[in-house]
């Protein structure tokens, strides 16, 4: 269990530590030399004679060091408010305990100190202050205890209810990446490096290998203690201190608020989800994109915060935000964290971590709001995942997953109507009505673009893509396409995608226009007319004769040899079919014998011969072809793209 205390200055947190546990602390010489707290302060004791050790951390009271005292109360399981009986509920008092309802600190115990200076009726007015304080909050059943640290009065009786809050303090579950976040880090002669703080989640063992602070540095972990014991392992709930080795680990590059995760999980961000909620005590209204400074872990950053249902925030309201922050974190699902003003004054309110990895746009879209709904009501992964499976309209990243929740993907229990789509660039989770609806959608998007476009065979992937509009990114369209082709719900030809009964058809001025050329074509035998000419012929321009062509040569009724030049379809079956004779009679075709059969320039037949190299009828060799054996007439498909 972890102990930590909250209260306005010189109301005797340090004291009250110091007559439970027995031992003074590392107080530093400038706390020592003012008589006040600055930073935090840490002790272990057993509450009992044989026991377990407990972790106590002491924070400051002044209003100067509540960034301090923020960073000590993250992470711990119970909180003594310490309120002195000669000054009763200070600002500090109410501050503190503003913190720690918005941190949902699982306990809290009220003690009024310093009752050996004050007479019983006051220390009736203060219990009535006290409790005046916490009614409307979570902890207006807690228990107060009336102590004296320099007599003595009181403290046994506190010391037996820590007891007790022990055995019925959840044990923190270890499963999950390690995480923790740093409050120290020193040297140690003969040891090197040296970072301690409150294990978040997970297990760490010695040799493990984690990652450090924002950029992620590999450190080996060479030795460690767990509440201020050697160990070989520790565990979420302890207070921990890490001995770390890397290569050119220096002290000057660990700070208070960095991160030590297991690699897996390691996944800075700027931008992150949030329920936030403004405290009841503030004056004015919170308006949208305001400057704040954000208390996460044991990191300090400053960020703006964007409203995501209005634009105004009333005290004691909660509503959806977003975090724009000005350096990366390390956060996940079900973090607590807290907001204080820019100029780092006073507490506003706070929240809880929804999604780590927000989106930058239509992040106030219906949709969104929905996701975001579902993780505020969610307690896990377990809890959440259906729901948000099946609104998820672009199927769900495992990986990313992982990282929000702090689980990884071999614990999971998936929904069975849960479909596990493979895409190029990893796994993404579908509810099979969802994936069927995305599929019935592209039919019906195909549909669409054949009615408004008959006179095309289909458009190519990435044009169905934009045609249709669909959420998907494009690994996951991807994946959607290859099925129904492999299952045969859509064809294709070469590149273009079409329904299975899809026939091309001329609209009225393209059919007539082939009605003129196409004779014309047929009469040129092996030596057609070129585009230029046939639009002579017929009166038509260059253009509009050649994008006819290539319409045609799109689906196999005629086929280009060479840029603008294009042979019909019974007349490259022919020459095919004199090729195949050639082979017939000598399997190795020379180039001098097919422009002998066809009867027209050696120019003219090497064309041609390269136009069924390119289709894979034949295989070049020098200035030979081979008949592919793998081919056969009818096998042969047009190549337009010359």
């Amino acid at each position: 269990m972890i102990v930590g205390t909250a209260g306005h200055i010189d109301h005797g947190k340090t004291a009250l530590l110091e007559a439970l546990t027995g031992q003074a602390g590392d107080r530093r010489r400038e706390e020592r030399e003012r008589g006040i707290t600055i930073d935090l302060g840490y002790r272990y004791a057993a509450l009992e004679p044989g026991g377990q050790l407990t972790g106590f951390i002491d924070v400051p009271g002044h209003e100067r060091f509540i960034h301090n005292m923020l960073a000590g109360a993250q992470g711990i399981d119970l909180v003594l408010l310490v309120v002195a009986a000669d000054d009763g509920v200070m600002p500090q008092t109410r501050e503190h305990l503003a913190i720690v309802e918005l941190l949902g600190i699982p306990e809290l115990l009220v003690v009024i100190s310093k009752c050996d200076r004050a007479d019983a009726e006051r220390v009736q007015a203060v219990w009535m202050q006290v409790r005046e304080l916490l009614a409307p909050g979570p902890y207006a059943d807690a228990l107060l205890f009336e102590v004296s640290s320099q007599t003595g009065e009181g403290i046994s009786a506190l010391r037996r209810a820590l007891l007790l809050a022990r055995n019925e303090v959840l044990e923190r579950s270890d499963r999950g990446g390690f995480r923790l976040d740093i409050d120290r880090a020193f040297s140690v002669p003969g040891s090197g490096i040296v970072v301690s703080g409150t294990a978040l989640a997970g297990q760490v063992t010695v040799g493990d290998t984690l990652l450090l602070g924002q950029t992620g540095k590999p450190v080996r972990v060479r030795g460690l203690h767990a509440q201020h014991q050697a160990a070989a392992q520790a565990r979420a709930g302890q207070r921990v201190a890490l001995n770390l080795s890397a290569d050119k680990l220096a002290l000057d590059q660990i700070h208070r608020g960095d991160w030590l995760l297991a690699d897996w999980l390691f996944a800075p961000t700027q931008r992150v989800d949030i329920e936030l909620r403004l405290l009841p005590s503030e004056t004015r209204v919170f308006e949208h994109f305001s400057p704040v400074h954000v208390h996460l872990g044991t990191q300090d950053v400053s960020a703006r915060v964007a409203l995501l249902e209005g634009n105004q925030v009333e005290p004691g309201e909660r509503l959806f935000a977003q975090l724009l922050l000005n350096a990366p974190v390390q956060t996940v699902h079900g973090d607590r964290l807290v907001l204080r003003d820019h100029s780092a004054q006073r507490t506003l309110g706070g929240g809880r971590v929804l999604d780590p990895f927000a989106p930058s746009r239509q992040r106030r879209s219906p949709e969104r709001l929905t996701q975001l709904r579902i993780l505020s009501l969610a307690d896990g992964l377990e809890q959440a995942l259906p729901d948000l499976i099946a609104q998820s309209a672009s199927g769900l990243d495992p990986q990313r997953l992982e990282r929000q929740f702090n689980r990884l993907r071999a614990t999971w229990r998936l929904p069975s109507d849960v479909r596990i789509i493979a895409t190029r660039q990893g796994s993404l989770l579908f509810s099979e009505a969802r994936w069927q609806g995305l599929q019935g959608q592209l039919l019906q998007h195909l549909a669409r673009f054949h009615e408004q476009e008959p006179d095309q065979l289909g458009p190519d992937r990435d044009r169905l893509r934009r045609f249709a509009a669909m959420t998907l990114e494009r690994p996951a369209f991807i994946a959607l396409l290859d099925e129904l082709l492999a299952s045969g719900r859509i064809a294709s030809s070469g590149p273009w995608l079409h329904a299975p009964d899809h026939q091309v058809q001329l609209n009225d001025e393209d059919a007539a226009l082939w009605a003129q050329l196409e004779p014309l074509m047929v009469q040129g035998g092996f030596d057609p007319p070129w585009v230029r000419d046939l639009a002579g012929l017929v009166g038509q321009s260059d253009a509009a004769v050649r994008l006819l062509l290539r319409k045609l040569a799109r689906i196999g009724r005629v086929h280009q040899v060479v840029k603008d030049l294009f042979y019909p379809e019974p007349t490259i079956a022919r020459m095919a079919a004199m090729l195949l004779q050639l082979s017939d009679a000598e399997p190795v075709i020379q180039a001098a014998a097919f422009r002998d059969r066809l009867g027209i320039g050696r120019k003219r037949s090497i064309q041609i011969l390269e136009f069924f190299d390119r289709i894979g009828l034949t295989r070049r060799i020098g200035d030979q072809r081979l008949i592919r054996p793998d081919n056969a007439l009818a096998q042969y498909k047009a190549d337009d793209s010359v």
